[in-house]
């Protein structure tokens, strides 16, 4: 599972020309998921990128949580995040979850988000979206399932 976070003041998604998911401050996750994640991997994403301390305190720092800052959540299905492009010039996305897997884990993660957060929108998965945001820092961060538990070196 892969989550490129970013921390924002704003962003929305629409599909035909259609707002169907808009969050005020509070994190833009752009989530892909490949077929061997499972739902213990969902927890465990969900808990490191909510716990995560990446809002400023009063002295500028970055030593807050999104639930320190009564922050939001929109959550975008974003297979590409699994884009092989080490051969020629179209990428490949065969690491990409089959699609009806990947849509039961892409609910299965928000429905854990909302155990945490108060506000979780969404986009439509497998839909034609259009994503706006308002990048906060620019402050942005991937996290992948297979290096959350990697010992530093």
């Amino acid at each position: 599972m892969r989550c490129l976070v970013q921390r924002v003041s704003e962003a929305s998604v629409t599909v035909d020309n259609k707002v169907i998911g808009q969050i005020g401050k509070g994190l833009l996750i752009l989530l892909g998921i490949e077929d061997s994640d499972t739902e213990a991997v969902a927890d465990k994403m969900v808990q490191k990128v909510l716990s995560a301390r990446i809002f400023e305190d009063q002295n500028g720092k970055t030593n807050l949580s999104l639930a320190d800052v009564n922050g939001e959540v929109l959550v975008v299905s974003q297979f590409t995040l699994y884009a092989d492009c080490r051969k020629g010039n179209r990428p490949s996305f065969t690491r990409a979850g089959a699609p009806d897997k990947a849509n039961a884990l892409y609910e299965y993660f928000m429905a854990r988000c909302r155990e945490w957060i108060d506000v979780v929108a969404h986009g439509e998965f497998g839909a034609d979206m259009k994503v706006r945001l308002l990048n906060d820092g620019p402050f942005t961060i991937m996290y992948d399932s297979d290096e959350l538990n990697t010992p530093r070196k």
